[in-house]
């Protein structure tokens, strides 16, 4: 089930980043499933990454700049060059980081290293950020909240969620493509942080498992779960796959 992926090459680019691009060279790489655009700007070392956020597509980027600014103090993530918006939509433009997502063909022909890389990643993310000094949430209630300020309707069992295992702060949107891994198949960072906040590390889990078999096929949950190192929680995996899938 992908959610996300590259735009086609001639997909329109928003005045905005054409205008921040200048002359540099100007490369689609991605669009998400609410309809946001992130385009390559330039070649070679210096390169940016712009993500667009059409206007009313529920999009935080002014929200994702202040994450990104919060959790680089203690981790990988991509530097905020410029963050803004105007009738049209957001933008926020970021430094590169070294390293490839783990959705590329070298990749996602080479499952068994990038589930690895994934867990690994994931766990010293949450490892790294410090949940006492963390100032946004990621919690069941205040994704419920969320939910139902943009008109989504959830099922009501979700408000019922089972006790927290662990507390950590979350990535919130721990699919494949947003780990970044190095040559040797060992991950480097983390990108679209848009979500980052504290809750139980399940509510990471469920969906970073859950994508190894969008992105690889199934069979692979097990060896994420082993590189992060703890055994599978088929509860809170369906509980949290469901506010997911809801939210």
């Amino acid at each position: 089930m992908a959610l996300s992926g590259p735009p086609p090459p001639t997909v329109p680019v928003p005045a905005r980043i054409a205008a921040l691009a200048g002359d540099r060279p100007l490369l689609p790489v991605w669009r998400n499933e609410l309809g946001g655009l992130t385009f390559r700007i330039g070649d070679g070392d210096g390169r940016l990454f712009a993500k667009w956020a059409p206007a009313g597509s529920r999009l935080d980027l002014a929200g994702e700049a202040e994450r990104l600014r919060w959790a680089g103090r203690f981790t990988t993530v991509p530097r905020v060059r410029d963050q803004g918006a105007d009738q049209d939509g957001a933008w926020l433009v970021t430094h590169e980081l070294p390293g490839e997502n783990a959705v590329t063909p070298r990749w996602t022909a080479d499952p068994a290293t990038a589930a690895r890389a994934l867990g690994a990643g994931l766990r010293a993310l949450h490892e790294r950020l410090p949940v006492a000094e963390c100032p946004f949430s990621w919690s069941v209630d205040s994704r419920l909240e969320r939910a139902r300020r943009a008109g989504i309707t959830s099922p009501a069992d979700l408000s019922a969620p089972p006790p927290v295992d662990r507390l950590v702060v979350c990535h919130g949107d721990p699919c494949a493509p947003n780990t970044l891994l190095r040559e040797d198949g060992t991950w480097s960072g983390h990108v679209d942080m848009g979500a980052l906040g504290v809750a139980d590390r399940w509510a990471d889990l469920a969906v970073a498992t859950w994508s190894t078999e969008w992105n690889y096929g199934p069979g692979w949950e097990d060896t994420l779960l082993d590189a992060y190192g703890v055994a599978p929680d088929p509860e809170r995996t369906d509980f949290y796959r469901r506010l997911w899938w809801a939210t």
